[in-house]
């Protein structure tokens, strides 16, 4: 007679849940596109596909040779809006007799001819769009329509949409890991606690300011790491005046807890960062710079936050932030945002373009007038 454990529908339990299945799909999935490996996602029509940033001229071209050269670029709805062509989905180009050089410069560079030869891109590619956001990759993939049975891409890793779409799951899933104090300068009391969890494990750091009343509306600040402005002292942004700043006004308030999330370039990661910034030193602003990269204005994702703050038995904030788009997200995820507080840096002639870009094009509650008045008054 079994013993084995049965779920709710009387099957077999088994160690990994559907998420769990999920995840790790897309954890191998977005591991071979960063190695530049192709990858097949698996639907009514099947795809396989090869990130075009990490892809050497040689994969390119194997990967031309094997498809026949019926190979094309993904080209995503904001990419295709930098090159004026007007595509909710997103392009196909096709790439026959296109050097790998050449797709690189179509895919992702400041200066790129406009395709004239090119089909709307269908919906399910967008999985693909979400999976190389998942492994910190440029948008930018080399396509192709294959047969399930294709014997060349025998062995290549395969997924589903649904897959990388389930795998969002993981996002609220955190364990906190470790919890010690740590003696910061101009901070009374500080303990970081340390969580684990989400895609690929990764840890997430909260700073607990003081002893925080979690009966009552607890001050926090919700922080991407930026590691030119944080850590550096970048002048083309504001982001380390906020981390001090934010956490100054946690320590005014008698405490409260900054969670400090690892998703670097408002989502996209530290090497398309280090791009964007190449492309505003040649007149782009921020959310132009993401856009001719083929990213949306903000990839960024607050699942973590809302698993940490419940995690430490937040359920009321005072939410320290310019950005109101966090604010909606903690309050649809049930965290009652009391109240929301600016939090302000300096303005320098390096960082007055883009702070005014955050105001105008990103929906940030700053105040523009203010911003053009600080420069005029040092």
């Amino acid at each position: 007679m079994s013993n084995k454990a049965e779920n709710r529908n009387g099957e077999p339990m088994t160690m990994l849940d559907p998420c769990d299945v999920a995840r790790r799909a897309c954890e191998i999935a977005g591991a071979e596109l960063r190695f530049g490996r192709p990858v097949v996602l698996v639907g009514e029509q099947n795809y396989a596909a090869l990130a075009l940033d990490t892809a050497t001229s040689g994969d390119f071209d194997r990967f031309a040779q094997v498809t026949g050269g019926k190979h094309m670029l993904f080209l995503t709805a904001e990419r295709s809006h930098a090159l004026g062509l007007a595509r909710p989905k997103g392009v196909l180009v096709p790439l026959a007799g296109v050097s790998h050089a050449a797709a690189c410069e179509l895919g992702y560079r400041m200066k790129s001819p406009v395709p004239t030869n090119f089909e709307d891109a269908p919906e399910e590619l967008a999985a693909l769009t979400a999976l190389s956001s998942i492994a910190l990759l440029l948008p930018a993939l080399v396509v192709a329509r294959i047969e399930p049975d294709e014997p060349a891409f025998a062995g290549v890793t395969r997924i589903t949409a649904r897959e990388i779409a389930v795998s969002g799951e993981a996002e609220s899933r955190y364990e906190m890991m470790a919890r010690t104090e740590v003696p910061l300068r101009d901070v009374d009391k500080a303990e970081f606690v340390v969580f684990r969890g989400g895609l690929s494990q990764r840890d997430q750091v909260a700073i607990v300011v003081g002893d925080p009343d979690v009966e009552r509306s607890v001050p926090i600040r919700i922080h991407s790491s930026c590691i030119t402005g944080d850590l550096f002292g970048s002048l083309k942004c504001d982001c380390g005046d906020q981390l001090r700043e934010g956490l100054r006004l946690i320590q005014a308030r008698g405490g409260g807890v900054l969670i400090y999330l690892d998703q670097e370039g408002r989502g996209t990661g530290i090497g398309a960062k280090m791009m964007a910034y190449g492309y505003q030193a040649h007149g782009l602003d921020t959310i132009d710079a993401d856009e001719t990269l083929g990213f949306g204005p903000d990839l960024r994702r607050y699942g973590a936050a809302v698993a940490m703050l419940k995690a430490l038995g937040i359920a009321k904030v005072e939410l320290l932030t310019n950005n109101p788009t966090k604010a909606a997200f903690l309050e649809n995820a049930g965290i009652s945002v009391t109240r929301r507080t600016s939090v302000l840096g300096e303005v320098t002639n390096e960082n007055q373009a883009y702070l005014t870009t955050k105001a105008m094009r990103a929906g940030h509650q700053l105040d523009v007038r203010a911003i053009a008045q600080a420069l005029v008054a040092k």
